[in-house]
């Protein structure tokens, strides 16, 4: 049996945008053309662009621009730039991306300072193109393809660095073709992509030969006010169980692990839900990766601006500035609260998940 979903859980509803846009180019494409049929079946309005450039007109005022953009689908080809495959430490080798932008609305996102201009979500119709790059990859990352710990995940790629492709899925059709691609990849390699969304009906009865590991993205419930649209926690879980029970490998993206007042009770009891709604499964492969949170200047003044109300702690009180190899600047936690929270989540996940294996720290 799957593990039941409890019953005072609702997932969210799926996503909805008010518009979606396909360019010219997307439109040449099957696979964007079949976006837009999905979206149009729905009732949703949807619009060719006279051209391929998103020249779009939204409000001046910050917050109604930025509601607007987040309301957007734009189907577009990938460029050459996008395309290319760009390693993704610490998670895998490679990051394959489908879609850029996500409709969640998390007042910790990392995109916001990593995307540029309106926060429109994109989603690729030349997937053709996308996954003819992976092939020449195959065997030529540096995470897992060379590492004596994760080696025999084999050649690893990313699909949720820049969106989350779940949340996408009853609109694109995109992560079920990239699974059912995999699975008929007779190769050493592995798709990975980690979700807030539970909707996974549609990837239960694909033929994925288990070389797709999906993760659920998790905070304590006592977190949630922070990620608005997305699914309850303890239905990504359930979700996450009926995807163990339906042959695929599993894990645990805990991000960002936030230090704010009660963080042990709350992260203690996340992780205890996690044991519980996954203790009847058999054979269970999961992993756990562990990150916590940081922001740059740039993300911090662009959440700021999107998310006024927000009361995520952003201040300097117990934070500590780290530069990244490109020089670039990022405020993560000082070293005290560092080896706390490490000590904390290795020994409670030894405990109550002991059959599970921590990836990372970060």
């Amino acid at each position: 049996m799957n593990p039941p979903l409890p019953a005072e859980v609702r997932a969210a509803k799926l996503w909805r945008p008010k518009q979606v846009l396909i360019t010219p180019s997307a439109a040449s494409w099957d696979h964007g053309r079949e976006i837009a049929e999905r979206c149009a079946s729905l009732g949703i309005d949807v619009r060719t662009l006279p051209s391929d450039r998103l020249s779009l007109a939204f409000p001046d005022d910050e917050r109604q621009a930025y509601a607007a953009a987040k309301q957007t689908l734009a189907i577009v080809v990938a460029p050459p730039s996008k395309r290319r495959l760009q390693p993704i430490a610490p998670s895998a080798d490679w990051r394959v991306d489908l879609a850029e932008g996500c409709p969640a609305h998390c007042s910790y996102c990392y995109l916001a300072g990593s995307l540029k201009g309106p926060p429109i979500t994109r989603a690729y119709a030349n997937l053709p193109e996308i996954i003819d790059e992976l092939p020449r990859h195959l065997g030529q990352g540096t995470i897992t393809s060379r590492s004596a710990a994760r080696v025999h995940e084999g050649t690893t790629f990313e699909a949720s660095c820049y969106t989350d492709p779940l949340a996408l899925e009853h609109l694109t059709g995109s992560l079920s073709a990239l699974i059912a691609w995999f699975g008929a990849w007779q190769a050493d390699a592995q798709l990975r992509f980690t979700s807030k969304f539970d909707a996974v009906a549609p990837l239960l009865q694909l033929e994925h030969g288990g070389r797709t590991r999906m993760r659920a993205s998790l905070n304590p419930a006592a977190f949630a006010r922070f990620e608005g649209g997305t699914s309850p926690v303890a239905a990504r879980i359930a979700a996450l169980g009926r995807m163990a029970q339906a042959g695929y490998p599993i894990g645990l993206t805990i991000a960002p692990i936030i230090a704010a007042p009660g963080w042990e009770r709350a992260y203690g009891g996340l992780i205890g839900q996690v044991a519980e709604l996954l203790a009847a499964i058999p054979q269970l492969d999961l992993t756990v990766e562990l990150i916590t949170h940081r922001y740059s200047p740039g993300s911090k003044a662009t959440l700021e601006s999107w998310y006024p109300g927000s009361d995520l702690d952003m201040g300097l009180g117990n934070r500590t500035e780290k530069r990244t190899k490109f020089g670039s600047v990022k405020f993560v936690y000082d070293a005290t609260t560092m080896r706390a929270l490490r000590t904390f989540f290795e020994t409670e996940i030894g405990r109550l998940l002991p059959m599970a294996r921590i990836l990372y720290w970060t």
